[in-house]
């Protein structure tokens, strides 16, 4: 082998094992941390204004399976998975699931988004204090989006930071109604 073929060879090595240090410490700053016990309650004590600007209780939301997806309107991946989020919501409405829509955003542009963009679910106004609900559930780089899919007793089952695969979602959805 002649000496710049081994050198390039070198080289293709420490590119390899540097993306492969990268890919693994991305991963592991990314993932969601423990989530804070009192989440659900943290929750369902909020009482925030929906994108028409009315106050909605998220109380109203216990004692149901909940999907809470925190989004906003300038997080492209949040936009792309609403309709298919909006679906799942209006097949497994009637079985008992519940989605909640809780947008890191000003209220007039969530408001503006509804408008043009309506979904199924209930959409709040949670502005930068959502990032810190969301933090609660675990998601401290708060990173959008991130979905968190809480049991009857309002327990955290699964938490997916990302753009959520719908399929999983219905399979964990479906798990949580019964």
């Amino acid at each position: 082998m002649t000496a710049p073929r081994r050198s390039a060879l070198r080289w293709a090595g420490v590119a390899i094992g540097a993306a492969a240090l990268g890919a693994g410490v991305a991963t592991w700053r990314w993932r969601p941390r423990e989530a804070d016990l009192q989440a659900g309650a943290i929750l369902f004590g909020q009482t925030l204004p929906d994108a028409a600007g009315r106050p909605l209780a998220l109380a109203t939301f216990a004692g149901r399976p909940l999907v809470v997806n925190f989004w906003a309107t300038w997080c492209p991946p949040c936009v792309e998975e609403m309709p298919e989020l909006s679906e799942l919501h209006d097949q497994l409405a009637p079985r008992g699931l519940q989605m909640l829509g809780i947008g890191i955003d000003q209220a007039d542009k969530i408001a503006e988004f509804a408008r043009r963009r309506p979904v199924s679910y209930p959409l709040v106004v949670a502005g930068m204090g959502g990032t810190e609900l969301g933090r609660r559930f675990g998601n401290t780089s708060g990173a959008l989006p991130f979905t968190v899919l809480l049991d009857r007793r309002g327990g955290i089952a699964h938490r997916i930071l990302g753009r959520v695969d719908i399929a999983r979602v219905r399979a964990m959805a479906i798990d949580l109604v019964g």
